[in-house]
């Protein structure tokens, strides 16, 4: 889920851009598909190895530190050493998630493994990103962006649906999944080991964290953009952490493929959020991502209460898209009022708040859950959500009459 952290510099164009456009972007795929794979497994791992509900969330809430300090440590790495080799190490990492998966007994084996996975999605994000914008011809970034927001949010949809699939279905459902994740993975390290090498490093080496910072300027619709964003991942923490305990428990239905379809479905149309916030102005794709969040609270709310699956499908999809809406506001934001130079570390700055706002209140339902149950845990979080936008949505509204919010680019935000 996260964009690039840091602005794309040239690498060598040897060989065919289509083809390595098409090995960058399946590497890109694989590992956000790594990332959600556990997702419809949780309750069969929680059968399996006997912890509780709010270990699940845990379990999932790691994933999202790994993230975090990923953009934060590595996020120019890509720029320091070249393109190919930080996806190379992305894959590795993956990879080696994967086999720790293959191989659990306990929770020992699964939090790592989780501190991995995040690793490998920060790293390849920004590196796969930005080779994608150096690959691109003239007037084809929008293409190039098209490109990366398929993979990566494709990739987090597919991982949940295949994984899903595989365990309703096939054999060995703790283990059937990672093995397929490790033969795709490993044919995208293939792939990529094929790939041309950059032509230079554009930068020393240097790995100390990245600063958050960002401009006076845009500081009130930057929060804004981020408070919106940020509520929207954490409804996509939740329903990727219990959606499998809520079909279990008040659905009594374990079926992971049903567990992979709604997640499934929240990511996809996080992307389809993400693209139609490029045809509206800041402000009206905020406002209706303000929206969109309050009518998903309302949907997953009633599907507790009602213990019905069709809201929670539709809250799914709503949260989607409104939370793609909500981050292509805050990009179209950091890159009308950014300088070029200063644009890696707002962005970065703005992907941190998301991840926190993704980790901690997972951590706080599994809390919930413990204390009071599914559906309390769950209804509370949804009025808290809903709550947080609607302030989000007065703000923008006080924000407009002082003055307006700044205007996005032409090319909807992208990061340059």
């Amino acid at each position: 889920m996260p964009m690039p952290p840091t602005a794309p510099a040239p690498e060598g164009r040897a060989g065919s851009p289509a083809a390595n456009r098409t090995v960058i972007t399946y590497a890109f795929w694989i590992t956000m598909a790594g990332t959600t794979v556990p997702t419809p497994l949780y309750p069969l791992y929680q059968q399996a190895f006997g912890f509780s509900s709010l270990m699940v969330t845990v379990v999932f809430a790691v994933y999202a530190i790994g993230v975090v300090a990923g953009l934060l440590a590595f996020g120019r790495l890509s720029d320091q050493i070249g393109r190919r080799p930080v996806i190379a190490l992305a894959l590795l990492l993956a990879a080696v998630a994967a086999g720790m998966f293959l191989a659990a007994d306990g929770l020992a084996w699964m939090l790592p493994a989780r501190v991995l996975t995040g690793f490998s999605a920060a790293l390849v994000t920004g590196s796969a990103t930005a080779a994608l914008l150096d690959l691109a011809a003239p007037g084809g970034r929008a293409r190039a962006q098209s490109l990366a927001i398929g993979a990566n949010m494709g990739g987090l949809a597919c991982g949940t649906l295949l994984s899903g699939l595989l365990a309703q279905w096939a054999p060995s459902p703790l283990r059937l999944p990672w093995l397929v994740t490790l033969a795709l993975t490993a044919v995208a390290a293939a792939g990529v080991a094929a790939l041309p090498r950059g032509a230079h490093r554009t930068a020393a080496l240097n790995l100390r964290p990245q600063a958050l910072r960002v401009p006076a300027g845009i500081r009130p619709a930057f929060l804004r953009a981020a408070l919106a964003a940020g509520s929207g991942f954490a409804v996509l923490g939740v329903l990727t952490s219990v959606t499998g305990l809520f079909l279990a428990q008040l659905l009594h239905l374990e079926d992971p493929a049903l567990t992979g379809l709604v997640v499934f479905l929240a990511f996809a149309c996080t992307a389809l959020g993400q693209f139609a916030a490029r045809a509206l102005r800041p402000g009206p794709a905020l406002a209706t991502a303000c929206g969109g969040l309050v009518l998903a609270s309302a949907l997953i709310a009633v599907a507790l209460l009602d213990r019905s699956l069709a809201p929670l499908l539709a809250g799914a999809c709503f949260n989607g898209l409104a939370t793609g809406a909500a981050v292509g506001n805050g990009l179209a934001v950091i890159n009308a009022g950014t300088p070029p130079e200063r644009r890696g570390e707002v962005v970065s700055t703005f992907f941190a708040i998301l991840y926190a706002m993704l980790s901690v209140p997972v951590i706080g339902v599994g809390l919930l859950i413990r204390a009071s149950g599914l559906r309390t845990a769950g209804v509370t979080f949804s009025a808290l959500v809903a709550a947080l936008a609607l302030i989000v949505a007065v703000s923008l509204l006080r924000g407009a009459r002082g003055g307006g919010e700044p205007d996005g680019d032409p090319d909807g935000g992208r990061v340059r």
